[in-house]
């Protein structure tokens, strides 16, 4: 069964393979990059399992919510929705960030 999580991007809707949990470990400096890139924050996210451990490889984010480091976010993982998520429409992005997390409850 999918699940669906209704966004504020253009009323997209993302299934939840396309969003993750990930915390923020560091930050990405480049002097030259894409021009749809310019003034853009980019990060280094590392996806989390549901209990706060490690999971795959640490990813690059562009920061659409003034992100920092070691905070919990929530990544999207769609080129669309994650190009929308800081206003550039066609920008080469795989990766954004679209909310930090303060809590995680899961119910069972």
């Amino acid at each position: 069964m999918d699940l669906y999580i209704l966004t504020s991007l253009d009323s997209h809707i993302l299934t939840l393979r396309e969003m993750q949990i990930a915390r923020v470990i560091g930050t990405v400096v480049s002097t030259q990059k894409h021009r749809k890139f310019e003034g853009a924050k980019l990060l280094l996210v590392q996806p989390l399992n549901m209990d706060d451990t490690p999971r795959g490889s640490a990813l690059l984010a562009v920061d659409g919510v003034g992100a920092g480091v070691r905070e919990k976010v929530l990544v999207v993982l769609e080129g669309r929705a994650a190009g929308e998520t800081f206003g550039r429409k066609a920008a080469p992005v795989d990766a954004a960030i679209v909310g930090i997390i303060d809590t995680v409850d899961i119910h069972e």
